[in-house]
């Protein structure tokens, strides 16, 4: 079922009209367009590099089109060949434009009957979407590690091809690897070992290449349903298919509400700490951070944040960065909505004021143009524009017309716009057609897209579980009570999060030393509580904490979480010398998206 659904897919791509050029990709997917991509590929860990080939089928959109464009990035390009008469022959090719944010062009000249180039090629050190992980940088301190990391702009490092979000193929891959050593990818995976490390990949549905993705290292799988299951190094296995035991419980939720899930499988790959980011929707594999395995449970809502892109991203995607929203934004709005089912009203409440809270400070310290749902990115890596403005200002636009039609008529909404778009790439204008359509207030609309900030009258989430955490700190805080006194340990960890970041400015060391002592949070094992408590210390000069920071900021490399710490200390002159200092030895194991953003941080 899963291959003719990919192959109707394609199908329906190459019957679609000409694609509109990407401001953020040097290919003319405007006139030829590929339609699918095999993957042959050894991985050599001594030289840290990807070497073989990658073959493209592609579609002329323009019967007179001569020429494909690819993008690259840091790649060396060996020989380039084009499929004639039943044989591989050499074509010319050469590079053309170049730039810092997108790589540079490969343009490669076209015989009239020609369908499909072979491109043969290594990757370099300056291959962005890679990271290669020693053995002492990974969980059980054995083997090397790599992972991939495509989004946004980052599959051209370590595969030519039209990196646009525009672009839907199926592919198909070879992966070989040292033997004992496990390759896993956004595909059909097999979950045991090859005895000869060859891997063959297959993933039959039409994806965005942002989304091709691949992971080697010492990896063990372990099934949590009948179609979710955990791959991750030993030493880790047990304790993530605890954590996220309720993964086949959330797959049911969504589908419930919001159709069949078309992916086959969803399992989950636990990456070492270095990775940049909380998850990533890698379809049939979404790669996951270890920082949210806090033993119960509280950070799970990254999950259901992933999970709900296959959905909201990888089965309806934006087809230009630009139009980031239509998959943060949608995929943001079904996590509060799992959150809810699964785990009640009170945690997604808590989970939502966090969000707003977030959205609060990135519009206050954003350009204005970059709080608009689609922002200008002429010229720009879209990375460089990344913030929780696409998710929070987005779920709130949604959230605001859930309140306007109905739950009941939202989910049918909801319904028929994956159903309508499945499969495809669209832009903000296709939504607001078919917003039109469903009777919504367009100019409404118009006005959370277009215009920076919060329109008057958005939603505003409240929650009652924080009001009763702002009373019990304010009678702390007034003295009536002792730390000790506080129910902070039965708090979750939301709670436990909103009462630290809601601590006045004023609060005295004493203060500080007294909510250390009682309740453990310098060193805490809960990545996001431990966030939050390091910028309070920051903020105070509470330099007891100092230590353990800098462990975690050399320990984890997601960016969410090290990136406003390094942030806060270049913003006192005392604390730049120890940012630097930190900086110097945590950069090696952190991810070239994180170095890239933090270097101009920590000057």
């Amino acid at each position: 079922m899963n291959r003719m659904k990919g192959a109707l897919c394609s199908l329906a791509l190459l019957s679609a009209s000409a694609t509109a050029a990407d401001i953020n990709s040097y290919a003319n997917i405007d006139q030829v367009k590929i339609t699918h991509l095999d993957l042959d590929l050894s991985v050599d860990f001594d030289k840290k590099e990807l070497a073989g080939s990658a073959t493209l089928d592609f579609k002329r959109l323009d019967p007179k089109a001569d020429e494909l464009v690819l993008d690259s990035r840091a790649l060396v390009i060996g020989k380039v060949e084009q499929h004639l008469d039943g044989q591989w022959t050499s074509a010319n090719w050469s590079w053309g434009q170049q730039s810092e944010a997108f790589g540079k062009a490969i343009k490669i000249s076209l015989a009239p009957q020609a369908d499909q180039v072979r491109i043969s090629y290594h990757t370099t050190d300056g291959a962005t979407g890679l990271q290669w992980l020693t053995p002492a940088q990974t969980a059980g301190k054995q083997h090397p590690f790599l992972f991939t990391q495509a989004e946004a702009i980052q599959a051209r490092s370590f595969i030519p091809l039209q990196d646009s979000p525009s672009v839907r193929i199926p592919y198909d891959a070879t992966i070989r690897v040292p033997k004992g050593l496990m390759a896993v990818m956004s595909a059909e995976n097999s979950q045991s070992l090859s005895p000869d490390g060859v891997y063959h990949f297959h993933m039959p549905q039409a994806i965005p290449t942002y989304l091709i993705a691949l992971g080697v290292g010492d990896l063990k799988f372990k099934a949590l349903g009948k179609r979710t299951g955990v791959y991750a190094e030993p030493s880790v296995l047990d304790a993530a298919a605890k954590e996220f035991e309720d993964t086949e419980s959330m797959v049911k939720t969504v589908e419930k509400i919001y159709g069949p899930y078309a992916w086959g499988r969803y399992d989950l790959l636990i990456l070492p700490p270095s990775f940049p980011f909380g998850g990533m929707e890698n379809p049939r594999l979404s790669f996951i951070t270890p920082t949210v395995i806090a033993g119960d449970k509280s950070l799970v809502s990254l999950i259901a944040h992933e999970l709900a892109h296959s959905w909201s991203g990888n089965l309806v995607t934006n087809a230009s960065w630009q139009d980031f929203w239509l998959n943060e934004g949608f995929t943001t709005y079904l996590t509060y909505r799992i959150v809810e089912a699964l785990y009640g009203v009170d945690r997604e409440r808590m989970e939502a004021v966090i969000g707003y809270k977030d959205l609060q400070e990135d519009l206050a310290s954003l350009p204005a143009g970059d709080t608009r749902l689609v922002p200008d990115l002429t010229g720009r890596d879209p990375d460089d524009a990344y913030s929780d403005i696409p998710y929070e200002k987005g779920s709130l636009m949604l959230t605001e017309i859930e309140h306007k039609l109905g739950r009941e008529k939202m989910d049918e909404f909801l319904r028929g716009y994956f159903k309508r778009f499945s499969f495809q790439s669209i832009s903000t204008q296709d939504f607001l057609d078919y917003a039109a359509k469903a009777g919504l207030d367009i100019a409404r609309l118009k006005e959370w897209i277009d215009k920076p900030g919060l329109p008057n009258g958005a939603p505003h989430p409240l929650s009652d579980a924080f009001n009763k955490v702002l009373a019990a700190q304010t009678k702390w805080l007034r003295h009536e009570i002792k730390a000790k006194d506080l129910p902070f340990k039965a708090w979750n960890a939301q709670q436990q999060i909103y009462f630290i970041t809601e601590l006045p400015e004023h609060l005295s060391r004493a203060q500080m030393k007294e909510l250390d002592e009682t309740f453990g949070l310098t060193g805490t094992r809960n990545a996001e509580v431990a966030h939050v408590w390091y910028r309070q210390a920051i903020s105070h000069d509470y330099d007891p904490a100092f230590g353990a920071m800098a462990d975690y900021l050399k320990s984890i490399g997601r960016r969410k979480l090290v990136v406003p710490l390094y942030e806060l200390m270049m913003k006192q002159p005392q604390y730049q010398d120890m940012a630097k200092k930190i900086y110097a030895e945590a950069r090696p194991g952190y991810h070239p998206l994180a170095q890239n953003t933090l270097d101009a941080i920590v000057k």
